[in-house]
C-alpha cells in the first residue's frame, strides 16, 4: 500500500513503541507520573477529612457543605477542558507540568483560608489544576503502552489514584485531630517540587509528536526510550512488526461526534458521569454523615471513611489484573450492577445503623472504584491521537460535573433521609449498567490506531 512519507514515519514510530518490552524505564515513568497522580487524588479527597473539623467550627449548613465539596469540582471541570486543549496543542508534558504546578501551589493557598468564602474560592482555583493532570497523565501512559498488555499496564499505574485517596483518609485520621485541618492542604503542596525536573526526566509522547508532524523530535523521543529500555533489559529490541496505516488527518469535531465516534462519546460520558456521581456523591459525604447524622466521634467517622476507601483500592487492584482478560465492557457493566444492587438494598433498610451503612456503602465503593480507574484506561482507547487528550479531557468534564451534582444533591436530599439518597444513586447506576452492556464497544488487545482511525 502506498502511503505518504509522513504517514510511513508515523507508522514507524507506532511500531517502535509497540515493540518495546515492559522494562525499568516504564516502571520509572509510571512512578514519576504516579507521584503527581497520588497527590492529585490526595488533594481531591482531602476535603472529606477537613470537613468534619470545619463544619462545627464555621457552623456550616448541609447546602454549604455540598457547595464547598462541589466548588473544587467546578474548577476541575474547567481545568479538564482547558488542559486537554493545552495537551493537544502544545504536548502532553506541557499540559501536565502546568496543571501540577497549579494544583500544588493552590493547595498551599487553601491552607491559608480564614473562612468559608475564602476556602470556597481557593478550592475552585485548586480544582482547575487538579482537573488537568490525571486525564493527561492517562493519555501519556496509554500512548507508551503495548497493545497486548495495555489494560494491566495502565491500570496498575492508575492504582496510585486510590492509593492517594486511602492515604488522604489515613493521614487525615492523624493530621486533622492532631495538627489541624490546615496541614492536610500543606501536604498536598508537595508536588510543586515535582515540576522542577519532570520535563528533564521524561520525553514527550512519541505518538503525539509524530501525529503533530514533529518527526525529528518523535525520533529523538523514541530513540531515548529505546536506549534506556535496552540498557534496562540487557537485550536487543525485537524486530519491528507491521502496524495498521496511521491516518493523516486534521483534528475536527467529527473525531468526537462523527459517525464513528458519536456512540462511543455518549456512552463513555454516561459511564464517567455515573461512576463519579456515586463515588464522590457518597464517599466524600460519608465521614460527615457518620459525624453529624449518627453522632459518631470524629476519629470513628474518619476511620469508617478509611475502611471504605481501602476496599475501593482492593476493587481497583482486582480490576487491574483481570481487565485484559474479561474486557472493559463486561467489567464495567457487572461493576455498575454490583454497586447498584448494594445501594438499592441499603435504601430498603428502615433506619439503618451506621454499621449497615458502612457495609453497603463499602460494597458499592468496591465495585464503582474499579470503574473509576478502568474508564481512565478505556477513554483514551476510544479516540485517535490527534484528539485523544481533548477527548479524554471532555469526557472527564462529565466526571467533574457529576462530582459537583453528587455532593450538592446529597446536601439537599439528606434532610429527607438517607434512604432516598441511596435509592436515587442506585437507580442511576442500574440504568448505566444496562446502557453499558448494550452499547459500549470492546477495546481489549486492539492497537490504538486500529480502534480509532
Amino acid at each position: 500500500m502506498s502511503v505518504t512519507a509522513h504517514a510511513a514515519s508515523a507508522e514507524e514510530i507506532v511500531a517502535r513503541v509497540e515493540r518495546l518490552p515492559v522494562s525499568w524505564w516504564h516502571v520509572k515513568t509510571r512512578v514519576i507520573i504516579g507521584v503527581a497522580t497520588f497527590f492529585d487524588a490526595f488533594d481531591a479527597l482531602a476535603i472529606a477529612s477537613v470537613l468534619p473539623a470545619i463544619v462545627p467550627m464555621w457552623k456550616l449548613t448541609p447546602p454549604q457543605i455540598g457547595l464547598l465539596i462541589s466548588s473544587g469540582f467546578l474548577g476541575q471541570l474547567l481545568g479538564a477542558l482547558f488542559f486537554g486543549w493545552v495537551a493537544e496543542k502544545y504536548g502532553r508534558m506541557t499540559g501536565m507540568v502546568w496543571s501540577i504546578a497549579t494544583f500544588a501551589i493552590m493547595s498551599l493557598v487553601c491552607a491559608l483560608a480564614w473562612n468559608y468564602e475564602s476556602l470556597l474560592i481557593f478550592r475552585v482555583i485548586q480544582g482547575f489544576g487538579l482537573g488537568g493532570e490525571v486525564p493527561i497523565a492517562a493519555v501519556y501512559i496509554s500512548e507508551l503502552a503495548r497493545t497486548n498488555v495495555r489494560g494491566r499496564f495502565v491500570m496498575l499505574y492508575e492504582l496510585i489514584f486510590p492509593v492517594g485517596i486511602v492515604a488522604a483518609s489515613v493521614l487525615g485520621l492523624w493530621i486533622v485531630p492532631t495538627l489541624g485541618w490546615h496541614y492536610m492542604f500543606l501536604v498536598g503542596a508537595i508536588p510543586a517540587i515535582l515540576v522542577l525536573f519532570l520535563r528533564r526526566v521524561l520525553p514527550e509522547s512519541p505518538r503525539w509528536l509524530a501525529n503533530a508532524g514533529r518527526l525529528n523530535e518523535a525520533e529523538d523521543a523514541i530513540a531515548q526510550i529505546e536506549r534506556e529500555t535496552e540498557k534496562a533489559t540487557g537485550k536487543p529490541l525485537p524486530p519491528l512488526q507491521p502496524v495498521v496505516s496511521v491516518a493523516e488527518k486534521k483534528a475536527s469535531l467529527s473525531d468526537l461526534f462523527g459517525p464513528v465516534y458519536l456512540r462511543r462519546t455518549l456512552v463513555v460520558w454516561l459511564i464517567w458521569f455515573t461512576a463519579y456521581l456515586v463515588n464522590y456523591g457518597l464517599s466524600i459525604w460519608m465521614p460527615t454523615v457518620f459525624r453529624t447524622v449518627f453522632k459518631l466521634p470524629l476519629d470513628v467517622a474518619l476511620r469508617y471513611g478509611l475502611i471504605t476507601t481501602a476496599f475501593g483500592l482492593v476493587g481497583a487492584a482486582i480490576a487491574a489484573f483481570i481487565i485484559d482478560r474479561v474486557g472493559r465492557k463486561p467489567l464495567f457493566a457487572v461493576c455498575f450492577a454490583g454497586a447498584a444492587g448494594a445501594l438499592i438494598i441499603l435504601s430498603q433498610i428502615a433506619n439503618p445503623s451506621p454499621e449497615q451503612v458502612l457495609v453497603y456503602i463499602t460494597i458499592s465503593y468496591f465495585f464503582v472504584n474499579a470503574i473509576n480507574l478502568g474508564v481512565y484506561l478505556y477513554t483514551p482507547e476510544l479516540y485517535p491521537t490527534r484528539v485523544r487528550a481533548l477527548g479524554v479531557g471532555t469526557a472527564t468534564a462529565w466526571l467533574r460535573l457529576a462530582s459537583m451534582v453528587g455532593p450538592t444533591t446529597v446536601g439537599f436530599m439528606i434532610a429527607g433521609g438517607l434512604n432516598a439518597v441511596f435509592l436515587a444513586f442506585g437507580a442511576v447506576a442500574l440504568v448505566t449498567a444496562i446502557v453499558t452492556a448494550l452499547f459500549a464497544i470492546e477495546t481489549k488487545k486492539r492497537l490504538l490506531e486500529e480502534i480509532s482511525p
